[in-house]
């Protein structure tokens, strides 16, 4: 007995002791600190295992395939149809930049104050700001040497009413005929400059020269765009301007031609499905209020 008592006395003193106290102590925070390493490492491995089964659940969604091509996933898709591509070399180049506008191009003779028509293809938009356009004229024409005095004129956009008007102002002088009296057309009003508008056109963009650049066969006019006036008839409630309901036309290697069904607008091809529904829907409530 006397044993017994010596052994748990020896035990007590062994619990009171504060050196093994504290390595009691060390120990318990060291199995916590494994614990706690152990639950944040299964914590982390359950939440990438549920993420990973959530990431499948949601890509085997049907319509997981339309949203990965509307984030750009086109590696797997061409842009074009493959087809083999046999492209023979031009013995000579030349102008291939088809199709373009073509454009009636109106002036005026300073001295006698009569308006002229002449048709321009090689045109474009040369800077957004300031607004700038580009017209090539042949020198040996008769409205270069109006534009050369004036510094100024007025680029009128064609449609298929006015394709047979565009042709003829392209094939005849106004050194032989007044071609605004010949087609029956209007002269028009400008706002900031002294060349006449085509009444008949749907747009008429009004430029004053700055800059004549020699180049070879053709003088290219820089202009800066100082008015543009649009044919109230193809704007909507909210002054929206629809060139397509004007039906215009464009020209390609000797050729006029109507334009065809529009394929989409800027941005269609990285556009969401819900983006595109609400302008169909714009759309057809803008189209439906013209009627």
């Amino acid at each position: 007995m006397s044993d017994q008592k010596n052994i748990s006395g020896f035990r007590k003193n062994k619990r009171k002791s504060p050196s093994r106290g504290k390595s009691s102590s060390q120990g318990y925070e060291r199995k916590s600190e494994r614990k706690s390493a152990r639950g944040s490492e299964y914590k982390s491995e359950r939440n990438a295992a549920r993420g990973s089964e959530y990431k499948s659940a949601r890509r085997s969604a049907p319509n997981a395939a339309r949203r990965s091509e509307h984030r750009g996933n086109y590696t797997d898709r061409p842009a074009v149809p493959r087809r083999p591509h046999n492209k023979v070399a031009f013995a000579k180049p030349g102008n291939q930049l088809y199709p373009i506008p073509a454009v009636m191009v109106s002036c005026y003779d300073p001295d006698t104050g009569r308006p002229n028509i002449f048709t321009v293809a090689w045109t474009g938009t040369i800077c957004s700001d300031p607004p700038m356009v580009s017209i090539s004229v042949r020198r040996e024409r008769f409205s270069y040497g109006l534009i050369c005095r004036t510094q100024e004129f007025v680029i009128n956009l064609t449609t298929e009413k006015l394709a047979r008007a565009a042709d003829f102002c392209g094939v005849r002088s106004g050194r032989d005929i007044d071609k605004f009296e010949a087609l029956g057309l209007t002269p028009g009003k400008s706002c900031k400059i002294d060349t006449p508008t085509v009444d008949e056109s749907p747009v008429s963009i009004e430029c004053r020269v700055t800059q004549t650049i020699e180049l070879g066969s053709h003088v290219m006019f820089l202009a800066e765009m100082v008015c543009v006036q649009a044919d109230e008839a193809y704007m909507d409630e909210k002054n929206t301007f629809h060139l397509e309901d004007a039906r215009p036309i464009a020209y390609s290697h000797g050729t006029y031609y109507a334009l065809g069904r529009p394929l989409g607008q800027f941005g269609f091809s990285v556009m969401k499905d819900r983006t595109k529904k609400k302008k169909q829907r714009e759309k057809a409530a803008a189209s439906s209020s013209r009627r």
